[in-house]
């Protein structure tokens, strides 16, 4: 069983090895499907949704999804924006100090969660320049789907 601490440096390694050289909108649009197909061969119920700066470019809800799943995409994206990491790692974070983050910060709950499934579209030599999000799994189960999706699109 994985500890704490080693699930905390293997999130802050896949922010450091999952990184494009650029990140255009056809990229955007290509890692959206690659997430429906993965999704729908395992007949996943998910809310995908992908940024590109402030821009959605990138929505499939699957069926099994509710508005709900909308909701919970939008509050994973303004965690990975002001926070610039993963939304499993920022909640990871907070746990191996036993708290959250909506009590660690304040930040209302209603607009904020650290669960997983966002994940930020990092640049190399740039940063973060958007975010792909699934929403309707168990959180690891979420980032771990983000996370390969993104290993197949660099593996290209």
């Amino acid at each position: 069983m994985t500890t704490l601490p080693d699930l905390i440096a293997e999130l802050h390694a896949q922010e450091q090895r999952l990184q494009f050289a650029r990140f255009t909108h056809t990229d955007a649009w290509e890692l959206g499907l690659s997430l429906v197909e993965l999704a729908t061969a395992r007949g996943l119920g998910v809310t995908i949704d992908i940024t590109r700066g402030y821009q959605q470019v990138f929505h499939a809800a699957l069926p099994g999804t509710t508005p709900d799943n909308d909701d919970w995409v939008a509050r994973k994206v303004r965690t990975v924006r002001r926070f610039g990491h993963s939304s499993f790692l920022v909640g990871r974070s907070h746990a191996a100090n036993n708290t959250d983050l909506n009590t660690a910060t304040g930040l209302p709950a209603a607009l904020y969660s650290d669960h997983g499934g966002c994940f930020p579209v990092l640049v190399r030599d740039v940063g973060p320049v958007g975010t792909v999000t699934v929403s309707g799994l168990p959180q690891a189960d979420d980032h771990a789907l983000v996370v390969e999706a993104l290993e197949l699109a660099l593996s290209r």
